[in-house]
């Protein structure tokens, strides 16, 4: 697994795509047929068979290079870049790049919790931060299930009805984002703003060029502001951090 997140940093769209869906593949197997700490060891094997034989089709069976499709990536991708620094340049901002490991998002919003003095660096982790998320959705369904993917319902593979996520399948969910690499997106934004009570803007290239989401009765401390890239590695979902911009 470690092998296939660090090709997520390949600037090979074709290397990027083929991993992310193996890792996405191997997640969803966690998140759907989660396993239990009192299961047999035979069936942790062969879990983990599974994701080796998933990890070696990658590395056996890469798609030819298409160069149309890099060079409107790497299009792309500059484009972005531009837009996104622009609007740093306004609120004098830097990039703070954060590995492309699948945490990005609850790293990137680490970083920023430091930097207002909200947890000590010691604590400021990506795994601290996904159990936040994690426990503050679980504790509120109400407010996330009918944002949530539901398996059997209107977001399943054939689903005929609009169905929602079930007490079980938000166990599931919450357990994937507290204790796996599964990327996190706009529902664990909204979680960890109203968690730490403090406002996330998360500047991007496109339309709001600025997103954000400011908690009711938010404290005054600050603002986390991260950046949401598309195409910075030729995936979507990457997050990195802003920080003030030193004055040389």
């Amino acid at each position: 697994m470690n092998d296939l997140f660090a090709q997520l940093d390949s600037r090979n769209p074709t290397v990027q795509a083929g991993s992310a869906t193996v890792i996405n593949e191997i997640q969803c197997d966690a998140q759907v047929n989660p396993v239990e700490g009192n299961n047999k060891q035979d069936a942790k094997a062969r879990f983990k068979a599974r994701q080796a034989r998933k990890a070696a089709a990658l590395a056996q069976a890469q798609p030819p290079d298409d160069p149309e499709q890099q060079a409107r990536i790497l299009e792309e991708a500059r484009d972005e870049a531009v837009a996104i620094a622009k609007i740093c340049d306004e609120l004098n901002l830097q990039i703070f790049e954060i590995d492309p490991d699948g945490h990005c998002l609850y790293s990137a919003v680490a970083d920023q919790l430091v930097l207002l003095g909200m947890l000590p660096p010691s604590h400021a982790t990506y795994s601290t931060l996904r159990t936040t998320a994690a426990d503050f959705i679980y504790s509120h369904p109400d407010d996330f299930i009918p944002f949530l993917p539901s398996v059997g319902g209107e977001d399943g593979q054939g689903a005929l009805d609009s169905g929602l996520m079930t007490p079980q399948q938000l166990v599931q969910y919450c357990t994937a984002v507290r204790d796996t690499a599964v990327w996190g997106g706009e529902p664990e934004v909204l979680a960890l703003s109203r968690a730490y009570n403090i406002p996330i803007h998360i500047v991007q290239a496109g339309t709001p060029s600025i997103v954000m989401h400011n908690p009711t009765g938010a404290a005054t401390q600050g603002v986390a502001r991260i950046s949401y890239h598309r195409r910075m590695y030729g995936l979507g979902e990457h997050y990195n951090s802003l920080r003030p911009r030193r004055i040389s």
